[in-house]
């Protein structure tokens, strides 16, 4: 099981790189084969939309099939197959293409690692655990910032591409050569699973998939696509300097995990501490809002305080777990995740609109990008007002 875990942590550590690695590549996927800001923000949340319809079915093999053979396959023909895809790319289309087979392709990852530690772990560890598995995982998002940006540089971006098709493949077959599944868990008189609908009467869930739905959108959209373009366009950062502010903001992204990991311990509950953090996501997005060009110096901390503050994920998934059945753990930790990677798509995708809107008004990057932020700003504070009501397990 070690063995089969670390194998499952580099296949989120590629998850994370794939989801954030655009913003650093959008300068030469410009020159190369003319992918602007719109098409990068279609194709980011082309991922993101793909990897949340496959929540349901995922959850679903999990539970019936288990972890190995679920997160092999689509992790070694989805994720590797697109990342191929992406490296011979002649135009937007064929990355749009890309994107989507690894949203599919990651998609079983993370809920692999959740479903394990719900099953074999004790509950009490669950907090921590989802935590450390998106801190750790989350290193590769710091590999899609700086180091990307060098490697691009010195070996080409087509390569590098190909080189995590590769790597993707070979992962794969390590899940299936060293991961192992739990026994199966039946309901208790006997019968099959049960589906949505078993969850979906879980009137407890109904409060906390409205903040599930928009909580990660901002980080993860702001870090994965618009930072890019934020600190090029406003403050004309070169491609080194994008790399370092992204660094900055996705370290602040992985210290955030663990620190929302540990959070259900050191706030009582991990209700009240994303009802704090997420105050304070919320706060940042106010301030990148209202004071877009302040400078460098001032928007790289905001950004990278709104990447600590703007990881409760891992606390949401906790709160969300506590009121899954044994039965329903595959279906329920998927459905959850399913809410919050749709709205991350959903809300990715509409940003690029936003922009281009704003833009073809005569605004300058400034103003646009303060849009994008306040439209991020409103269904977070509106997801936060519903999760005022929710109730700790």
């Amino acid at each position: 099981m070690r063995a089969g875990l670390i194998f499952l942590v580099a296949g989120y550590v590629l998850s994370q790189f794939y989801r954030a690695f655009l913003a650093v590549l959008a300068p030469a996927l410009q020159a190369d084969i003319g992918a602007g800001p719109a098409d990068l923000a279609l194709s980011s949340g082309l991922l993101f939309l793909a990897f949340a319809l496959m929540q349901l079915p995922v959850g679903a093999a999990l539970d019936r099939y288990g972890p190995r053979w679920t997160t092999a396959l689509l992790l070694g023909f989805g994720a590797a197959g697109g990342a191929a895809i992406f490296a011979l790319a002649t135009g937007p289309g064929a990355v749009h293409l890309a994107m989507a087979l690894i949203g599919i392709g990651v998609s079983p990852v993370l809920m692999a690692a959740y479903f394990l530690f719900a099953r074999v772990w004790p509950a009490a560890m669950f907090g921590t655990l989802a935590g450390a598995m998106i801190g750790v995982g989350s290193l590769g998002n710091i590999a899609g910032t700086a180091p990307l940006a060098w490697l691009a540089a010195a070996a080409g971006w087509r390569e590098t591409l190909a080189g995590l098709a590769a790597l993707t493949l070979l992962v794969a077959v390590g899940l299936v050569i060293f991961l192992r599944d739990p026994p199966r868990v039946r309901a208790a008189d006997g019968h099959p699973q049960g589906g949505i609908g078993a969850l979906l009467r879980l009137r407890a869930l109904w409060l906390i998939l409205p903040l599930m739905t928009v909580a990660y959108a901002p980080a993860a959209a702001v870090r994965g696509l618009w930072a890019g373009p934020y600190m090029g366009g406003v403050f004309g950062a070169d491609a080194a300097g994008i790399g370092r502010a992204t660094l900055i903001m996705g370290l602040a992204m992985v210290a955030g995990n663990f620190a929302y990991g540990a959070a259900d311990r050191l706030f009582g509950s991990a209700r009240r501490a994303v009802l704090a953090g997420t105050a304070l996501a919320a706060l940042c997005l106010a301030a990148l809002a209202a004071f877009p060009d302040a400078g460098a110096g001032v928007a790289t901390l905001l950004l990278a305080l709104l990447g600590f503050f703007g990881q409760s994920f891992p606390a949401l998934m906790t709160h969300g777990r506590g009121f899954l059945p044994a039965h329903l753990v595959g279906r329920g930790v998927t459905l959850l995740n399913m809410f919050a990677i749709g709205g991350a798509g959903l809300l990715q995708f509409l940003s690029g609109r936003v922009h281009d809107a704003v833009a073809a008004t005569g605004a300058g990057p400034a103003a646009a990008h303060a849009a994008i932020f306040l439209f991020f700003l409103v269904p977070l504070l509106a997801g936060l007002v519903a999760y005022l009501f929710s109730r700790d397990p």
